[in-house]
């Protein structure tokens, strides 16, 4: 019985092979490519941001750099960093599978996204798009430049890569558990994974349809967003964030799958509340649909929808609030261990708090109609989707790295990443909320003396948390040689996928996993 890692060594072998594992680490690896791609254009906005005049880089340049930044971190990084890594790695282990439904569809979602991320690159390096990772209208379809189809096109192909995995986990998460698994003893890593699936197959064609009516009015000049053509700018907003506020809980709903994993597992407690927090994400799934309007409270629209809106925007947080009540809960009075993935879950936790309690601001319409063109919306949008989902991301690496190399970490070193991840970005991210409370606008390379000292501490904390994120590079990469070899269970864990070898055999389990009780209690039979 042979390692995944160690059958099929050649460059040949691992592009074409059709084990989640592998695919996995192939997502893994591009993934980690376009991070720190987009994390290069971050530092040259935020050092341009240091001083008030525009005085390194033009601002058509500025424009393009923080377009580059944001239509790769969101398409190319935190939508599909949890899903495609750790999902593709862990659903088959966690249900007790041997792999995906349609494993051949899934090495064609991971070369899909490759092509759609080269192509998005392709068109940055030709002469970069200036619209925002948005794409608005008229600025994607009037006055642009030209490069904003070949990107906008990479964007519309990378969704299939989207669709193709939420179909596939779908699939496998109804067909392919083991005997004795029932819905109500699966983790709610898999429910979450299963929620954010559902989005993905219902939202992201909403998008392509969008990216593709935009090349037809600008190569055909049909009147679709353009009011001169007999178009409307509205729709296009409409259709963007009726695809894109439920994108965001694309990023965050795998995120709170992963520390509902990681709380119990350290707190040496069950998860508190299993059955609420599996509705609450599938309420979360639900309810993502119905708030896109809050993102367009100062558009014009009627005093009646805006209302609905935000008392929609309000009502989602519930979930959201029930799912950090019982994270809290079941820490109380547990045996807590502080190791690095724990550090990164609690970090999770607060940073989610925060993003959350400061959205309900932006869901209030009097609040909105100040917040929504300043700094206060790109710390909120920061504390979600970055400190939140990122953080999640680095908790679960760390968290399952035993299980997929088969080696540890040096967990000191590990342990200060996570507290320099945590200080840097609220010494980042912190001052932007009074930037926006005082009324900087965002979007500008340029701004009035007096924000210099918050944009100074800004940029201070984004050294910091640029460290934060490099060091887990470097020591997981040395584990890789050096680390000690890991035990199939390192962190005592209950799930079915600690039940097999570290790294996994090619086929998961020695023999056919059966499920008597429910998982996160008493594993099932079949382990290695």
């Amino acid at each position: 019985m042979s390692s995944y890692l160690t059958e099929g060594p050649t460059l040949r072998q691992w592009l074409t092979t059709t084990d989640h594992k592998k695919v996995a680490i192939l997502y893994a690896i591009a993934i980690t490519l376009f991070f720190f791609i987009g994390g290069a254009a971050a530092v040259i906005i935020r050092l341009e941001l240091a001083t008030p005049q525009g005085d390194l880089v033009p601002a058509q340049t500025y424009n393009e750099l923080f377009t580059a930044h944001g239509v790769i971190m969101v398409w190319f990084f935190l939508i599909p960093s949890i899903p495609s890594v750790l999902g593709n790695f862990l659903i088959p282990l966690m249900i007790g599978a041997r792999d995906l439904a349609f494993p051949r569809l899934n090495l064609a979602s991971w070369y899909i996204y490759l092509i759609g991320g080269v192509g998005t690159l392709w068109g940055m390096l030709l002469g970069g798009v200036d619209t925002g990772w948005t794409f608005y209208t008229p600025f994607s379809t009037m006055f642009s430049n030209s490069h904003v189809i070949i990107v906008v096109l990479s964007v519309f192909f990378t969704g299939f890569s989207s669709i193709l995995t939420g179909l596939n986990f779908i699939v496998t998460i109804h067909r392919l558990r083991a005997p004795g698994l029932t819905w109500f003893k699966l983790p709610l890593f898999v429910w979450a994974h299963y929620a954010t699936s559902i989005i993905l197959v219902l939202a992201t064609p909403v998008l392509a349809m969008t990216m593709v009516l935009i090349v037809i009015e600008r190569l055909f000049q049909v009147g679709i967003f353009d009011p001169a053509l007999g178009g409307d700018p509205l729709l296009f907003q409409h259709l963007f964030w009726f695809y894109s506020h439920p994108a965001v809980y694309i990023m965050v709903l795998p995120a709170m799958g992963v520390v509902s994993e990681i709380i119990p597992t350290f707190a040496r407690r069950k998860i508190f509340g299993y059955r609420f927090m599996a509705y609450a994400i599938m309420g979360i799934a639900l309810l993502g649909f119905l708030v896109w309007g809050h993102h367009m409270f100062t558009s014009g629209m009627s005093m009646y929808a805006g209302m609905t809106f935000s008392l929609l925007s309000f009502f989602v947080a519930v979930p959201s609030a029930i799912k950090v009540f019982n994270w809290t809960a079941t820490l109380y009075k547990g045996s807590i261990t502080f190791d690095a993935p724990m550090l990164y879950a609690l970090g999770f936790i607060g940073l989610f708090t925060i993003g959350g309690l400061t959205g309900l601001f932006l869901a209030a319409l009097a609040l909105d109609v100040h917040l929504t063109h300043t700094y206060f919306v790109v710390a909120h949008f920061h504390y979600i989707m970055v400190g939140g989902a990122v953080a999640a991301y680095l908790g679960g690496i760390h968290f399952w790295w035993p299980k997929v190399t088969g080696r540890m970490y040096p967990e000191m070193w590990a342990r200060v990443a996570a507290a320099m991840l945590f200080f840097g970005f609220n010494l980042t991210f912190f001052p932007q909320y009074l930037l926006g409370y005082e009324g900087m606008p965002r979007r500008y390379h340029s701004y009035a003396p007096e924000y210099q000292l918050l944009n100074v501490l800004s940029s201070a904390g984004a050294s910091i948390l640029a460290i934060g994120y490099l060091l887990p590079l470097c020591y997981l990469a040395w584990s890789l040689f050096y680390g000690r070899h890991a035990p199939s269970n390192p962190w005592e864990g209950r799930g079915l996928e600690w039940k097999t070898l570290s790294p996994p055999p090619v086929e998961n389990f020695s023999n056919p996993v059966v499920v008597h009780s429910h998982v996160h209690e008493v594993a099932g039979e079949g382990a290695a």
